[in-house]
């Protein structure tokens, strides 16, 4: 696929970011691209674009900005999951491991109607555990889960058999 090749010359790697044996993948280069962002938007929908989705549901906080060209192009609404203590209304939590620590993100109790489509929308898949909270959470709010869309997937840390039984799709591959 020639927008993954081009995709992967933007992206940089930061050796021992945020901490000592993380390679991070960091994306900035490629959001600044006006050219091929707005292809890469187009790529990740291209699946959910004759699909009844109610609902995008976005990771804290790179997964914001996918989420939102996303959401604006299929002409969805958009959830946002944080972490824990920044939403200012009643909500629901899930703590989740890192492959470099723990943490914990929360949604809105009223972001998702029961029986809602949501597609869930983040940067990176590594461990799944960020996901696998998220889809937990929209899991508790009885939302229906129509897929999962990642821009990278680090292949090697296997974040996929955390997520076993979920549709995803992943636009850029590290194996």
């Amino acid at each position: 696929m020639q927008i993954e090749k081009l995709a992967k010359l933007k992206i940089r790697e930061i050796p021992d970011w945020p901490k000592l044996g993380i390679g991070f993948k960091d994306i900035t280069p490629l959001l600044e691209d006006k050219k091929l962002f707005p292809e890469i938007i187009d790529e990740i929908a291209i699946p959910y674009l004759n699909q009844k989705i109610d609902k995008i549901v976005g990771i804290d906080a790179r997964g914001f900005l996918l989420a939102s060209a996303l959401a604006y192009k299929l002409k969805t609404g958009i959830v946002i999951v944080r972490k824990k203590g920044k939403l200012p209304s009643k909500t629901i939590s899930r703590e989740y491991a890192l492959e470099y620590g723990s943490n914990t993100i929360e949604m809105h109790k009223d972001s998702i109607l029961p029986g809602e489509n949501i597609l869930l929308v983040d940067d990176v898949l590594a461990t799944g555990g960020t996901m696998k909270a998220a889809v937990d959470l929209v899991n508790e709010l009885n939302g229906k889960i129509i897929g999962i869309s990642f821009l990278i997937e680090l292949g090697y840390l296997k974040g996929r058999e955390m997520l076993a039984g979920q549709k995803i799709r992943s636009l850029i591959n590290y194996k």
